[in-house]
């Protein structure tokens, strides 16, 4: 398996109410089960300024390996 660069593109994320975790992912009219979360960085205390406070989620769908960004400012994911 090889990772793929792609651009940041705006995507719909489902999450879990109680946890906030991701379960599933819309991206260019599919959609995405999250069959697990294999990382999760918590970037608010220190983070760009242009960027904003934000969390990470790195999260495998039966398909690919996504990385998943919650901008806490703008409340958007985006897949980077």
């Amino acid at each position: 398996m090889s990772m793929v660069s792609v651009n940041l593109t705006q995507v719909s994320v489902a999450c879990d109410p109680f946890t906030g975790t991701p379960r599933t992912v819309r991206a260019m009219g599919d959609a995405f089960a999250v069959l697990a979360v294999e990382r999760v960085r918590d970037e608010t205390k220190a983070y760009p300024l242009g960027v904003g406070p934000r969390t990470v989620f790195v999260v495998r769908t039966a398909t690919a390996r996504l990385r998943l960004a919650f901008g806490h400012r703008d409340r958007r994911w985006r897949s980077e």
